[in-house]
């Protein structure tokens, strides 16, 4: 069980850091350029140089440490509250996203034939 709950957290980081470094160089992105159309190659650009940031693998860090800490916590509560429920949220998302993306990528090379 030790194992599984370091692989969530560890998940559970980088799949939230991703999001919040991800939709942060977004935003930035489109501030800078309004009115011009973006295609989903531009989009992961954004996504893979939020990756590639310093200030990505720190949260991702300092998330996996947060979520660790509280899978270790003594107390039922707060192990529920700061560990289970926010790690199976932010993977579920995670993997939500994942095969959204898949979906659509299914589905141009559907259309490209």
């Amino acid at each position: 069980m030790a194992y599984f709950k370091g692989i969530l957290s560890g998940l559970a980081a980088i799949i939230f850091a991703e999001l919040v470094t991800g939709l942060r160089s977004l935003f930035r992105f489109t501030q800078d350029t309004p009115g011009m159309a973006t295609d989903m190659f531009g989009v992961g650009i954004y996504l893979w140089r939020a990756v590639v940031s310093p200030l990505f693998w720190i949260f991702a860090v300092l998330l996996f440490a947060l979520f660790f800490m509280a899978s270790r916590s003594g107390n039922q509560i707060l192990r529920v509250v700061f560990f289970w429920i926010p790690s199976v949220t932010i993977s579920c998302v995670g993997m939500i996203i994942a095969s959204f993306i898949a979906y659509q990528f299914v589905l141009i090379l559907i259309k490209s034939h």
